[in-house]
């Protein structure tokens, strides 16, 4: 039985009622909490920066997993480690020295993650795929939800587990954009161990149930 990673993305959450969804994550069958940093400069859009995340380590009980779409992400990495990071995901697009960010990542006390954007090639990540803890799938276009999910992602994602498997690297792999119960059971087939799950989670009349199905669904 596959035990597969279900993230609700809390860029889906309601803002106003933060501490109540992010309660409801705590007490449903939820794995993480998956937090999208953005800059406005990487992708065309701000979501929250320090304080909000912050706020939400303070009353998350499960892992946090961020993912950065921001320019020069080493400027931070030591900053999302004191706020209570477990996992950090930086964009390959994003890093000029990628195998020294996953190292300050790591030397940080963080797993690293690397998140590719849909037209990025999977073979980019061959060399150093034993440096990495998980890779994110970008099966959208970073930097805003709710949009449709793009099919090469399940090719991208059976490429990549054989790259994994070849290199016999524990590599997790996210798949972040458009992930509903149409998509999550074909997804793990192609080799996905982790779904982060936005509107399709928040936007239900009832979430908690929404993330059981997801979850029984991919086992």
């Amino acid at each position: 039985m596959k035990n597969t990673i279900i993230a609700p993305s809390i860029l889906a959450a309601d803002f106003a009622n933060l501490q109540r969804d992010i309660e409801m994550i705590n007490n449903s069958e939820a794995d993480w909490f998956h937090i999208d940093i953005m800059d406005g400069v990487f992708v065309p859009n701000i979501s929250f920066g320090m304080p909000v995340l912050e706020a939400i380590t303070k009353h998350a009980k499960k892992t946090i997993d961020v993912h950065l779409m921001i320019i020069d992400p080493d400027r931070f990495i030591q900053t999302f480690a004191d706020l209570g990071a477990n996992i950090l995901t930086v964009h390959y697009e994003a890093c000029n020295h990628l195998h020294r960010t996953l190292q300050a990542i790591k030397a940080a006390g963080m797993k690293a993650g690397v998140a590719i954007n849909p037209h990025t090639n999977i073979d980019l990540l061959e060399d150093v795929i034993n440096d990495i803890d998980l890779v994110c799938v970008m099966s959208v276009n970073p930097g805003f939800g709710g949009q449709s999910f793009i099919e090469n992602t399940y090719e991208k994602v059976t490429k990549l587990k054989a790259t994994i498997k070849r290199k016999n690297a524990g590599t997790l792999i996210e798949i972040d954009g458009g992930v509903t119960n149409k998509n999550a059971t074909q997804l793990v087939a192609a080799g996905a161990d982790v779904l982060v799950a936005g509107n399709f989670v928040f936007k239900a009349k009832n979430p908690t149930q929404t993330i059981a199905d997801l979850k029984k669904l991919t086992a």
